[in-house]
């Protein structure tokens, strides 16, 4: 199918997977969720397993199908000779229940790792598989509400402090001082499951009374532990993901701030609504909180052992309406855009851009002639050269994904 002129709605997929929640989604793209299943994710990109549609003269077209087919138009030669693809996978999460703690691997361990269980025989499809493509997976997430995530272990001293602070991992002490943070890890996800029971049942049962006696807050590990457990009565199995809720620093994002999160940074997200802007890849190593495969090994051999201070990005901004995220990768840009009343904010595609509108809505002018609107929970597609303005009718909140130039 050609497509005449540049400017198009677009439409994604909702992913129902089970840590999502009811209502956020429903309520951005304007559905009934009668059912009450859990609305975690949305998609917008060309991923194979779940490409977005671009909607042109009331028919819609796979995207996917559409750049595979014309990729000059669709996403410039350039960036097809570079990625091969439209390079980047944007998203609206509502993380109501904690997702797994994971890392991610560097472009070059994705591709030896891809090749090497493709040479075991290794299904692409099976749940014991590390790598299910050649990518890195960098990503940055915007804050749509308050937001909170685990991010990246802490610096000794503070690693120190909450180990003594917390009776049930004192014994973890020497194991932290003779072997630092990797060898600390590395003993954590080793242990067999009856000594990981009997040094987290106490922790659990303990954090549940304090939480009981409203001594816990977020900024505690045991406020996320008693999430995971408040209600059960079945204290069996315990997940080791645990010990990554202290020993990680736990971050609370502000609507419109920023975190990026690079390979080898172990991370999870524990509650709230984001914009996510990753790398089209699914390369994902797990260390807890999932009943997915989990690969030590492997996890290890990717994981930056090293304290992080948390870098929450405020955004820098690009004139009266419009600021930007820097990401320090090729793959994906990201800017948010807000306007009040009826303000103008003008700008040219140099790439293939997708824009959601998540609050408010406005009208897109475009130099092809293009005139659209776009209200609350609706997507646009702009393709490459295209000059365009937006005016804002009231409060508009937008966020853009776009390939720098």
């Amino acid at each position: 199918m050609e497509l005449i002129g540049k400017i198009f709605k677009l439409k994604g997929k909702v992913q129902n997977y089970a840590w999502g929640g009811y209502d956020y989604i429903p309520h951005l793209l304007g559905f009934d969720n009668k059912d009450r299943k859990p609305c975690a994710e949305y998609w917008m990109g060309a991923h194979p397993s779940a490409s977005s549609e671009i909607i042109h003269t009331g028919q819609a077209s796979s995207l996917l199908a559409l750049i595979n087919a014309n990729p000059g138009t669709m996403i410039t030669e350039q960036v097809f000779q570079q990625f091969g693809e439209l390079p980047y996978l944007f998203k609206i999460l509502d993380v109501k229940d904690m997702l797994s703690i994971q890392v991610h691997p560097t472009k070059e361990e994705a591709v030896k790792g891809f090749e090497a269980e493709n040479a075991a025989g290794i299904p692409i499809n099976a749940p014991n598989r590390n790598y299910k493509d050649k990518n890195h997976k960098p990503e940055v997430m915007i804050a749509l509400s308050e937001f909170w995530l685990l991010h990246g272990f802490k610096h000794l001293p503070d690693l120190e402090k909450i180990l003594e602070d917390t009776a049930e991992l004192n014994i973890l002490l020497p194991v932290l001082r003779k072997n630092g943070l990797k060898g600390l890890y590395q003993f954590v996800m080793e242990l067999g499951q009856d000594t990981v029971d009997g040094m987290l049942i106490p922790l659990i049962k303990n954090e549940l009374s304090r939480k009981s006696r409203g001594d816990l807050n977020k900024q505690m590990p045991g406020w996320w532990v008693c999430k995971l457990y408040e209600g059960k009565t079945d204290f069996t199995n315990i997940d080791r993901g645990i010990f990554s809720i202290y020993f990680f620093n736990i971050v609370k994002v502000e609507k419109g701030e920023a975190v990026f999160q690079k390979a080898g940074v172990p991370h999870a997200y524990l509650e709230g609504q984001n914009a996510e802007l990753m790398a089209n890849s699914d390369n994902v190593l797990r260390g807890g909180l999932t009943p997915k495969y989990i690969d030590v090994s492997e996890l290890m051999k990717h994981t930056l052992f090293e304290g992080v201070t948390p870098d929450v990005m405020k955004g820098i901004k690009l004139g009266d309406c419009e600021k930007n995220y820097p990401c320090p990768v090729p793959d994906f840009g990201i800017n948010a855009i807000e306007m009040h009343g009826g303000q103008t904010t003008s700008a040219s595609s140099s790439s293939f851009e997708i824009i959601i509108a998540v609050e408010g809505g406005g009208i897109i002018n475009g130099s092809s002639g293009a005139n659209m609107t776009i209200k609350q929970g609706e997507v646009v597609a702009i393709l490459p050269g295209e000059d365009y303005t937006i005016t804002s009718s009231g409060n508009c909140l937008l966020i853009k994904a776009f390939v720098p130039a």
